[in-house]
């Protein structure tokens, strides 16, 4: 009995790291949302590049963080110092990271909503989603107050060294990667995850109907 408690618990638990690392991976991905910031904010020309010169540069970076295949930065116009680059590699693990947790869940996830459609108890999302609703707009609240601060602790979280400060004399990517940028991401993230909780929400209560 205990056994099966704890399977669907961590089916549960499944289900949330689903939804964040498949918000990420949206986040990470939304090129659209770089190419917005760069046209509206000029990027290129600060670094005396073309906008579409600067895409090309920004898709090769994502191309590294992205695929396991792609073992070295390579951008066309920019060099990076070795703490840069390492910093990059700690990213593209995380990334990794996300994309391995995503495709574990996709799985979990799976079982659970079959489990659940199976035994006619898909309204078992209501209480989880309606806890899960509160979530971001409270790290949203927190953010807003001072995203400096909120950025710094975010790096500090994840990385144990402070390769993350470039220097714009040696890591002339930094001009590129304004912080309005991933404030942007932030908010970006916050509305997927919140639209996802809120979708949850909505069979669960769907389900609920079905049972009066």
């Amino acid at each position: 009995m205990w056994l099966n408690k704890i399977k669907h618990w961590l089916q549960w638990l499944g289900l949330y790291l689903w939804l964040v690392s498949g918000t990420i991976i949206l986040t990470i991905n939304a090129s659209w949302l770089y190419f917005l910031n760069a046209y509206f904010q000029k990027l290129g020309p600060a670094v005396n590049l073309s906008l579409g010169r600067l895409m090309t540069n920004y898709y090769q970076m994502l191309a590294y963080l992205n695929f396991p295949w792609v073992p070295a930065l390579k951008m066309n116009d920019f060099t990076d110092s070795a703490g840069a680059l390492f910093h990059f590699a700690q990213v593209k693990n995380l990334f990794l990271l996300d994309y391995a947790v995503f495709i574990v869940t996709s799985v979990t996830t799976y079982y659970l909503w079959q489990r659940l459609k199976r035994n006619q108890q898909l309204w078992r999302f209501v209480l989880p989603m309606q806890t899960a609703l509160w979530v971001p707009p409270i790290v949203a609240l927190v953010m807003s107050l001072n995203f400096d601060q909120f950025f710094i602790y975010f790096h500090e979280l994840l990385f144990r060294n402070s390769d993350w400060l470039f220097d714009p004399l040696y890591d002339r990517i930094i001009l590129v990667l304004p912080d309005t940028f991933f404030l942007q991401c932030f908010v970006l993230a916050f509305v997927i995850i919140e639209w996802a909780f809120a979708y949850y929400l909505s069979v669960g209560k769907q389900a609920l109907k079905t049972l009066d």
